[in-house]
């Protein structure tokens, strides 16, 4: 989902596939709700406005998870395409329309972009046989991208999650980003949250979540801000969300501060 800070509305993508007509191809769609999630209107295909037509029997499909809004009011979210790389779609009219930033980027499966302090996007990537994430960052909204290892954020080939959590910008004393996955190279499980002070080059040890057996993860922001994560949990069998503080996180060594008020 995006959830659009200007109009309000929630913006959820989901994968659409006819079993009848067209086994195994998806079809991109979209569904917006403007009262926060009690109706929805219809969805609407986006294939003719975020794929390529030669794409049509390629394995593609937005990578399930949140997308941003930038500074500019722009909406940003990623497409897989197992055959010719991850790409960024995004729509600059507050999701009437929608098209792809004709970029491929790679090593790069499931994704999640953020936007950094300097107004920089950056992604950080699931990596198939890395056994950690990489990291993708355009300073030209999307037209080149500049990729690195990440081996700090171990990572077993699965599903992540990457946030902004406070910047200098919005009143805050430190830019903050929070990273969620199942930290471990190989196996899912030991989901756990790491921050980075410095826009992702380098990141906390962080703390574990949950040791076991885990996969795919979404982080939010709450509204006193505890931190909020969604995972899948005991080999898909539950769905489980849970809440802590930055106090916790950091074993009492950081704390929201504004600049301007408390």
């Amino acid at each position: 989902m995006i959830v659009d800070r200007i109009t309000g509305d929630i913006l959820l993508f989901f994968n659409f596939m006819d079993l009848d007509k067209e086994k195994d191809i998806y079809h991109p769609f979209i569904i917006k709700s403007s009262d926060n999630g009690k109706t929805w209107g219809a969805p609407e295909d986006l294939t003719l406005q975020i794929t390529k037509p030669d794409w049509h029997k390629d394995f593609k499909f937005i990578t399930s998870g949140r997308g941003i809004q930038t500074r500019k009011g722009k909406l940003l979210h990623t497409l897989v395409n197992l055959n010719h790389g991850m790409h960024v779609f995004t729509s600059d009219d507050h999701g009437k329309s929608w098209y792809l930033i004709d970029t491929p980027i790679k090593p790069a499966d499931e994704s999640k972009i953020v936007e950094l302090e300097d107004g920089s996007w950056m992604i950080n990537s699931r990596a198939k046989g890395k056994g950690m994430r990489y990291v993708h960052v355009s300073t030209d909204e999307g037209r080149s991208w500049v990729s690195r290892p990440q081996p700090e954020l171990v990572d077993p080939a699965c599903n992540a999650s990457i946030i902004r959590y406070t910047s200098v910008k919005e009143g805050f004393k430190k830019n903050r980003l929070l990273f969620s996955n199942a930290g471990n190279k190989k196996k899912r499980k030991n989901m756990n949250i790491k921050l980075s002070y410095d826009e992702g080059r380098t990141w906390t040890k962080g703390k574990t979540i949950y040791p076991r057996l885990s996969a795919y993860s979404s982080l939010t922001v709450l509204d006193n801000g505890d931190i909020g994560l969604f995972f899948e949990k005991d080999g898909y069998r539950e769905n489980v969300f849970v809440r802590i503080s930055l106090d916790w996180l950091t074993d009492g060594k950081d704390k929201v501060v504004r600049t301007k008020d408390q």
